[in-house]
């Protein structure tokens, strides 16, 4: 079966709808969502979205702590750029409905998070996402032209090159109907990947299990620019439970004055940086790691019970009554906590409209590198960076969309010479292997011998799975992990080539930093595209 539409839209999070809103009403679009609308990282977003909005704040602060975060990498128009945009971004949620929370004087409370020398995070609660999201699905679901279909996971692009074009250019994607369990044929003018990060690659993460960055793998495979995929923030303080999977204690904790303890309860921030607990996450997340390390603890101990019930019930309703289901008295006691893979700074290289190095391919949110975040992303300016981008891709979409053709036939998905697995294991078992290995070897702290490791074990599992992948029918699981797998090999690519700490990236073969700060830019010579 094929699919015709102006826009096709892979990712249904905050980037994805807002540009999806930004677009021409008179051109047909297509979102598709690989599970359920609700399912990605948006929905869990706890902590909010910054942007000046306070008197005391301004531009240049907000821009000077980004570029600090950013560890020397971060490109400052596009900073400058994203930080001028961002309080136009906040008002046009304000208009679609995004109810954020106020304080006594009936204006916005800004919280304050790492990183951040003002408070300029606007918040609903401790939900943000989960209002953000509904807000958005709903205008969405309101305009006739956009089509939504959950349940569509896009196995690969549509290479121009590979069908008999001049250029390299996208032209749709093919893609499995999960409930149909059968692949159809999406073709575009222009196509959106908003597929959200990567970090599943890692054993433990904050994010939701969709988080396997396909939109990265299938851009690449097409053969778009990919940039500083060694940059994996991991968040400090996920909650440590058996049972509490990936659920992120954000970060506005701290801001609101919660200490970090060891299980002794001294603190130890004050030994890393003067910020103490403010530090930006790679700094927080790697001492947190040493402590553990030294100590030989499973975790250290996030406390803010000394607020009081009242505050905690104000400021952090949601995380109180999810930490209760584990046991945990929020008001009472310090909580348990563990670092995790929590966000993709590199991804697919952009320029400032969203646009990739492959024609009509664009890429917005977490799987796109844009140059905002550097070596290091600064609390709450993820959000900020769909909004932005996503408004300035549906603006370049308007004005050059009927430039656009679409001119070459595609042929159907042909799976004649596959069969059904009886052997689902072999996925679950190299899923299991290269998260555990990307954790040991390329995780908080590296080492050129644990890269080297890591590089031999991908080499072999691609391999493996490739051979997979041809001879059996497709399967959501399978397609997830080839994805995974494809993101693990150009981390470690893009970590062996980096020889210096900075940001993110931290090899104690190489613990100086560089005087001069550069990218890591991967690409695919012309020949392996055909």
């Amino acid at each position: 079966m094929n699919h015709q539409y102006d826009v096709l839209i892979l990712g249904s999070g905050a980037a994805g709808l807002t540009l999806a809103l930004e677009l021409n009403r008179k051109l047909k679009v297509a979102i598709l969502s690989k599970e359920n609308f609700k399912d990605g990282s948006t929905y869990q977003a706890q902590g909010g979205i910054s942007a000046v909005l306070g008197s005391d704040d301004s531009f240049k602060d907000h821009i000077n702590d980004t570029i600090n975060a950013g560890a020397g990498l971060c490109i400052k128009h596009v900073v400058k750029h994203v930080v001028e945009k961002a309080p136009a971004a906040i008002e046009r949620l304000i208009k679609l409905g995004v109810t954020f929370t106020k304080d006594h004087n009936d204006d916005y409370h800004l919280a304050r998070e790492g990183g951040h020398s003002k408070r300029r995070v606007i918040h609903a609660k401790d939900k943000t996402g989960k209002k953000l999201e509904n807000t958005l699905l709903r205008a969405v679901k309101s305009r006739k032209n956009l089509v939504l279909f959950s349940r569509h996971i896009a196995i690969d692009l549509l290479s121009g090159l590979k069908l008999g074009a001049t250029k390299n250019q996208a032209l749709g994607a093919y893609v499995l109907d999960i409930k149909q369990d059968k692949v159809v044929v999406f073709k575009a003018k222009m196509v959106v990947l908003a597929t959200g990060g990567a970090s599943k690659v890692y054993l433990y993460s904050s994010n939701p299990d969709g988080s396997t960055g396909d939109g990265i793998a299938m851009a690449w495979r097409l053969g778009a620019k990919i940039a500083n995929m060694e940059f994996n923030q991991f968040h400090p303080t996920c909650l440590y439970h058996p049972h509490a999977k990936s659920f992120l204690l954000t970060e506005a904790i701290r801001g609101e004055g919660g200490r970090l303890l060891l299980p002794n309860g001294t603190r130890f921030m004050h030994d890393f940086d003067p910020r103490q607990e403010l530090a930006p996450r790679d700094i927080v997340a790697r001492a947190i790691d040493h402590e553990m390390k030294r100590l030989g603890v499973d975790n250290v101990y996030l406390d803010i019970s000394f607020k009081g019930k009242e505050f905690i019930k104000k400021h952090f309703p949601t995380i109180s009554r999810q930490v209760k289901k584990f046991g945990f008295a929020m008001h009472k006691e310090a909580l348990p906590v563990v670092p995790a893979a929590h966000y993709t700074c590199g991804g697919i290289k952009t320029d400032l409209n969203g646009k990739t190095s492959v024609d009509g391919l664009y890429a917005i949110g977490e799987c796109a590198y844009t140059g905002l975040h550097g070596a290091n992303r600064m609390a709450s300016n993820s959000l900020l960076e769909c909004l932005v981008f996503a408004k300035a891709a549906a603006d370049d979409i308007n004005a050059r969309i009927d430039l656009a053709a679409i001119e070459l036939d595609i042929p159907p998905w042909d799976d004649s010479q596959v069969s059904d697995s009886d052997e689902m294991v072999v996925v679950s078992h190299n899923w299991d292997e290269i998260r555990r290995f990307m954790w040991d070897y390329v995780g908080i702290v590296r080492t050129d011998k644990r890269l080297a490791r890591a590089k031999n074990r991908i080499e072999l599992l691609r391999q493996e799975i490739q051979d997979y992948y041809s001879n059996f029918k497709v399967h959501y699981h399978l397609l997830e992990l080839r994805n995974l797998a494809q993101i693990a090999e150009l981390i470690i690519d893009s970590a062996l080539n980096r020889k210096e700490s900075r940001g993110l990236h931290y090899n104690l073969d190489y613990p100086q930093t560089n005087k001069k700060a550069s990218n890591t830019v991967l690409q695919k010579s012309f020949s392996e595209l055909l």
